[in-house]
């Protein structure tokens, strides 16, 4: 079974996910999995063999001469494609990518028996093998040894091959080998093999892997690692007060520590994880789910530094919010992890990757004057692979299980198969979310025994549901974010849901003053946007929107996958009096606003249709 994380055996794990395989998604994200399979990996795999990634490994194995390429951590690059390819194939066979993978797979292999003690990293061959781990700060073994790791147990968990597995048992037990003293002065420079290391503990079994995890979080602090802020080792975990530093590093420090959580309970690390959580969603988070506001060291700001334009909003950034909240809705149950990690996904995320599969952006501002433009691979290419293996594995986080419970975390059309007890239970969905509000659910069984199913209600939806089994409306009252539907579930069952996506206007915290008398438009858990060539005859950040929340909402057409559209009568400010000035008296300018029709798109949606001006923060009347 192909789980993203194995938490079947964790003891302080409240849910348990189902394997991705068991769901088959056929609505909005099912489209993304389409393309990931048709295009995103193929033209990523192009990427890998044209910017030199694969060489390097060929150079490694020695079938190949020449010196490495590119960046020193550029071999994650190709595990996470190998991870990402990996669970597109547990449900999507495709022979080309399974022979790229199985290729991709001789090739790491052979590399690391050149290395003789299971080592594998192609910066780090010839002349430079004398340099390994002589700088954990900057030079990214660890991190590439966590991608290694985490590619092995998905390649093994979907193909049921252990070839890949084998290397990165190796690779995991040189680690060891080389840090074994207690008083050995390791420490990640780039967060990741903590998750890695916890997940292969699951796989085998080994408590060596989940003590080297907690070794990892115990070290932060002491310096191993810089001693600075950007690398999240200024002071030792539990003493973290807030979110600093490099914003990728510490959501995936956030989510390792909740693993080792989740292994051993320890109190005083989900005490700071709870305190962290707070601080990201009171004062360091994006509309948009996103984190991480500047460009320098793509790093955490102070509170209420949010500025749009300048958003850093890193894509990866999103990806680590979205692992962080999963695990801490695997430890907790309650579902306002959900709405975060939704939130980050549909907007943080998807607005990484083009409608077409075949563009990304690293970065994600709320704000743009039409100069920014999605590209196809970077230099730095962290996000194209990241947001794939994501998207192909997201079958895996709609569901969860407990003991007595079904629960539907998330909505998408698709069709389950559930194990539960010793029998199974179907689940089919119907329905266009995130863009609709009704899902139908037919949920089949021939257990004849006592179960709950228990339905998310968005905390957007603001109470306001309806739910129907066989026709007749329910009362019910969400705890901890959920609805539970108690019963005997024998034969077929009809079960409708509403979620009434009104709009809303959504204000920002006087504090952040940048958003000072704007407001961004949301419908349902969709963030919106104005972008300049929905709307050519006025710039799109002197648009004001109406606070009654007069918005018609359409499909469109012009866009692929026919996402939902807001559009109405507004005002856009004119701009005369303000040629060749900045600054002017008040009231000096006479400012007219003019009324204008505009059209709001999902932000996931924008600079689809070439560079555009874009707006996220609206000033409202």
């Amino acid at each position: 079974m192909t789980f993203v994380n194995d938490t079947s055996r964790s003891p302080r794990a409240q849910v348990r996910p189902l394997a991705i395989e068991k769901v088959e998604l056929q609505g909005f994200v099912g489209r993304y999995q389409g393309l990931m399979k048709s295009t995103s990996l193929p033209m990523q795999y192009e990427y890998l063999e044209s910017t030199g990634r694969i060489d390097n490994f060929r150079k490694a194995a020695g079938s190949m001469e020449g010196s490495f390429t590119g960046w020193f951590f550029n071999d994650s690059d190709v595990y996470k494609w190998i991870e990402a390819a990996s669970y597109s194939l547990s449900y999507n066979e495709d022979p080309e990518i399974r022979a790229r993978i199985e290729s991709l797979i001789t090739l790491i292999e052979k590399a690391q028996e050149i290395s003789g003690d299971g080592y594998i990293n192609t910066y780090f061959v010839g002349q430079k093998a004398a340099e390994r781990w002589k700088d954990l700060k900057n030079m990214h073994e660890l991190y590439c040894a966590g991608h290694l790791i985490q590619a092995g147990i998905a390649n093994k968990r979907a193909s049921g091959d252990e070839t890949l597995f084998k290397v990165c048992v190796s690779a995991a037990d040189n680690i060891l080998d080389s840090f074994r003293d207690d008083d050995c002065k390791v420490s990640t420079g780039h967060p990741e093999l903590e998750m890695a290391m916890i997940e292969l503990h699951r796989e085998t079994g080994n408590r060596d892997y989940l003590k080297f995890a907690q070794k990892l979080i115990d070290n932060r602090g002491r310096g191993y690692v810089g001693g600075d802020e950007y690398h999240i080792d200024h002071v030792p975990f539990r003493e973290l007060k807030e979110l600093t530093g490099h914003a990728v590093r510490m959501l995936y420090l956030l989510a390792g520590a909740a693993d080792v959580f989740l292994e051993t309970g320890d109190e005083t690390l989900l005490a700071v994880l709870e305190r962290l959580w707070i601080d990201l969603t009171a004062r360091k988070m994006y509309v948009t789910g996103g984190a991480g506001s500047r460009y320098e060291g793509e790093s955490f700001g102070e509170e209420f530094e949010l500025p749009s334009r300048r958003a850093y909003a890193e894509t990866c950034a999103a990806v680590g919010n979205v692992f962080w909240n999963w695990r801490m809705y695997m430890i907790s149950g309650d579902a306002k992890y959900l709405d975060l990690f939704e939130q980050s996904f549909y907007n943080g995320v998807l607005s990484g990757i083009s409608l077409d599969g075949k563009r990304y952006f690293y970065v994600n501002p709320l704000e743009d004057a039409g100069k920014r433009e999605r590209e196809e691979w970077f230099e730095c290419a962290c996000c194209p692979p990241n947001i794939a293996r994501l998207l192909t594995s997201f079958g895996g986080y709609i569901y969860g299980t407990t003991l007595n419970e079904i629960r539907v975390n998330f909505y998408e059309e698709s069709k389950a198969t559930i194990p539960f007890r010793d029998g199974e239970v179907s689940i089919i969905q119907k329905t266009s979310y995130p863009h609709s509000e009704e899902v139908q659910l037919t949920i089949a069984t021939d257990l004849d025994t006592e179960l709950s199913i228990l339905l998310r209600i968005p905390e957007w939806a603001e109470g306001e549901f309806e739910v129907q089994v066989d026709g007749v409306k329910q009362k019910l009252r969400p705890e901890k974010g959920f609805v539970r539907l108690e019963g005997n579930w024998k034969g077929k069952t009809e079960v409708y849901l509403a979620l009434p996506m009104r709009i809303r206007l959504m204000t920002a915290n006087p504090l952040l003053r940048e958003n000072t008398d704007k407001v961004s438009v949301q419908r349902g858990p969709l963030v919106y946007c104005a972008e300049g060539v929905d709307n050519p005859d006025f710039d799109v950040r002197t648009l004001s929107v109406p606070s009654r929340k007069n918005f018609e909402v359409t499909q469109s057409d012009a866009l692929p996958g026919n996402p939902v559209i807001l559009s109405g009568k507004g005002v856009a400010f004119d701009l005369d009096g303000w040629e060749k000035k900045l600054y002017n008296p008040l009231g000096s300018v006479k400012s007219k606003g003019n009324n204008v029709r505009f059209s709001l798109v999902p932000y996931y949606a924008w600079n689809n249709r070439g560079k555009s001006t874009m707006c996220v923060w609206l000033h409202v009347h």
